[in-house]
């Protein structure tokens, strides 16, 4: 319990993220770092930035509402003290990408109403499920759900687009690479934490395992739907394809169905990895339409 104090201590979160990572910048950016220029000039890429950024902001909404409910359930002070400090990641991450809705144009008064309208409706069905288990005071399926199944799609998400903005989009991969710290931290407390409470509450396995099975199959028809409406345009800079490699796929040159496929696998290899760890069987769900 020592090193997992010490580990997932507040002075730990201090030390590591606002004195560390994240010490003078802007939303998770640089100061002068602003949105890239070709965005405002291509109406379909714009259009897609706000599409995958209005995702974003009601994942992490969905994050911060499960986090923050997690804190009182938890049965230690270490675990409080860390998910309090999660729930202050998730508000940042919340924070920033709701800011970069506004830096793409989006009006202050009609954010809500953007969302409404444009959110994945099997996010929100991805999300509703691991809320119930957080309302109910579930403390081990709520982080699994949490910590495991939707920190780890968050964490292979923004590596995904980390790598597809690296070059044409600098600002954007900076505030990207400020939230996936944020992640690996997440998914390491809760391999951490849920394991050994597992191997106490043995009991508990078959009813997460179908709480992920339905986790991932409403992940899998989010990136499904998310990549048909992808527009195919191959992005460009000075006239040369942009080289951003991921996982071995070139993400300016794929299809949205190789993009799907390799997100989608890389999500599920990892999935299945952190799941043993903590003793749990992955569960295979029904295909999406």
């Amino acid at each position: 319990m020592a090193d997992f104090l010490s580990q997932y201590s507040i002075q730990r979160w201090l030390e590591m993220c606002p004195q560390g990572y994240l010490e003078d910048t802007v939303y998770g950016r640089g100061i002068d770092e602003t949105e890239a220029e070709i965005i405002f000039e291509n109406e379909s890429m714009l259009d897609a930035a706000i599409q995958a950024t209005v995702q974003l902001v009601v994942g992490e909404r969905c994050a911060l509402a499960a986090s923050s409910g997690l804190v009182n359930a938890a049965p230690d002070y270490p675990s409080k003290h860390f998910l309090a400090t999660q729930t202050l990641d998730e508000a940042r991450h919340v924070e920033i990408f709701t800011q970069r809705l506004y830096d793409l144009g989006v009006k202050k008064d009609d954010l809500e109403d953007l969302i409404s309208d444009r959110v994945n409706p099997h996010l929100v069905k991805f999300a509703e499920v691991l809320l119930e288990k957080v309302e109910a005071g579930d403390f081990i399926a709520g982080v699994v759900g949490q910590n495991i199944v939707l920190e780890g799609m968050a964490f292979s998400v923004f590596e995904m687009m980390e790598a597809g903005n690296r070059q044409i989009n600098p600002k954007f991969a900076h505030t990207l690479r400020g939230t996936i710290a944020d992640e690996r931290r997440h998914v390491g407390f809760g391999e951490n934490r849920i394991g050994s409470l597992i191997q106490q509450h043995p009991e508990k396995r078959p009813e997460i395992e179908r709480m992920q099975e339905e986790m991932t199959f409403h992940m899998l028809a989010t990136f499904s739907l998310a990549f048909s409406e992808t527009p195919t345009d191959t992005v460009q800079t000075d006239g040369e394809p942009v080289d951003a490699e991921w996982h071995g796929t070139n993400l300016a040159t794929a299809t949205p169905e190789e993009m799907e496929a390799v997100l989608a696998d890389t999500v599920l290899g990892e999935f299945k990895t952190r799941l043993g760890r903590i003793g749990l069987e992955y569960q295979t769900p029904k295909i999406p339409a």
